[in-house]
């Protein structure tokens, strides 16, 4: 059982290299997030 688990962790592997799947809503930004609001500075102002 364990090759085979490692056998379709290989498969899974080369797939996603030959074929990568990308996925927008992972690596989108929506604006500052929580911790900027906590922060309560803006960096615009001076």
């Amino acid at each position: 059982m364990n090759f085979l688990t490692q056998l379709i962790g290989y498969a899974a592997a080369i797939r996603e290299f030959v074929a990568p799947t990308y996925r927008p809503e992972r690596y989108y930004m929506r604006g500052p997030g929580p911790a900027c609001a906590r922060r309560g500075t803006s960096l615009g102002a001076h």
